[in-house]
């Protein structure tokens, strides 16, 4: 094992420069894989490193539930061996399941009571789901259909809820201050978001930024990503890239100081000047690596030379720690 199995607590530092470029060179599609891909797999290796740090240093606390021979001689001149280190590896493993507990737990909290406010506007409501709720803005016709829950509320908002079935969710509020082409555009953004299982992608970086703090900034970088993504989508949907801008900008000012309680994780806008300008701009190219002669091409190729290093880092003391302690341990 040796020093070695720490150095996947620290890797994470070269994906930094990705997380910053990524949006750059790379379609959003692209970059929100491509950030969550190495998010995930730094922070497994992360959690790897603490748990063979605590088993390598608590095997000869008392009380310990290892088995005797895991504490051998042998063993310990094999491997590194420090309580204070195995104690505090302990330690920061409990610290981290217990923050992935809690924000697990949280995801699935907002959405449940998200559901229910839904299911208490809409049952029994004539026009609540796949209507217009009676405001004389569904235009186009977008807010009839049957993943569009359109609630009577004065306040403007509009989320993608995810589950089974997801749901679009839209206030009155909101549709009366949008164009008809506009609607169209935001409620094709927010369908992107549920047809590409987006809360997933944000979900995973959090648990990621939960395990390793250094992957916090992968965080916001996918979170954009994922925005970037659904923008470019509903652009394509509607046909018109400034239409879709419009909507962007005129939602942001429609709900600006009026945040949906308790929902915020489903309706937030993300920064909306960065968004309208990149679809101002022409449309990004289709491509999930960025070119090597650019910043971008080096951030991502260091950031890919140190998740292989992490992976390999915990595979490598992973395997050292089995094959030392079957060698100890009588059959």
């Amino acid at each position: 094992m040796g020093v070695f199995v720490f150095l996947p607590l620290f890797l994470p530092l070269t994906a930094v420069p990705i997380a910053r470029l990524a949006e750059q060179h790379l379609h959003p599609r692209g970059a929100a894989r491509l950030l969550t891909s190495i998010g995930a797999v730094m922070a497994l290796c992360s959690a790897v490193c603490l748990g063979l740090t605590g088993v390598v240093g608590t095997a000869q606390l008392p009380g310990n539930p290892l088995p005797d021979s895991w504490s051998d001689p042998e063993v310990r001149a094999a491997l590194p061996y420090h309580e204070t280190v195995g104690t505090a590896a302990i330690c920061l493993l409990a610290a981290v399941a217990a923050a992935c507990l809690r924000t697990v737990v949280r995801h699935l909290r907002v959405r449940a009571r998200a559901r229910r406010a839904l299911g208490r506007r809409v049952v029994g409501g004539a026009g609540g789901v796949g209507g217009a709720g009676g405001t004389g803005a569904a235009g186009a016709g977008a807010p009839g259909a049957d993943d569009v829950a359109v609630l009577p509320d004065a306040s403007p908002y509009a989320y993608a809820l995810p589950g089974s079935p997801g749901w679009v969710v839209v206030s009155t509020g909101m549709l009366a201050g949008l164009a008809a082409d506009e609607r169209a555009a935001l409620l094709a953004h927010e369908r992107a978001h549920l047809e590409h299982r987006h809360h997933r992608y944000l979900l995973a970086t959090q648990l990621a930024g939960c395990v390793n703090p250094f992957l916090r900034p992968l965080q916001q970088a996918v979170a954009y990503s994922a925005e970037r993504w659904a923008d470019e989508e509903s652009a394509q949907a509607v046909g018109d890239r400034r239409v879709t801008a419009r909507a962007v900008a005129r939602a942001a000012l429609v709900s600006h100081r009026a945040p949906v309680p308790g929902f915020a994780a489903f309706a937030a806008p993300g920064p909306v000047p960065r968004r309208v300008a990149a679809l101002l701009g022409p449309v990004p190219a289709a491509r999930n690596w960025p070119p090597a002669h650019t910043r971008a091409g080096v951030a991502a190729m260091v950031a890919a030379i140190g998740t292989a290093a992490s992976a390999l880092c915990a595979v490598n003391a992973a395997v050292a720690l089995l094959l030392v302690l079957k060698a100890v341990t009588p059959l």
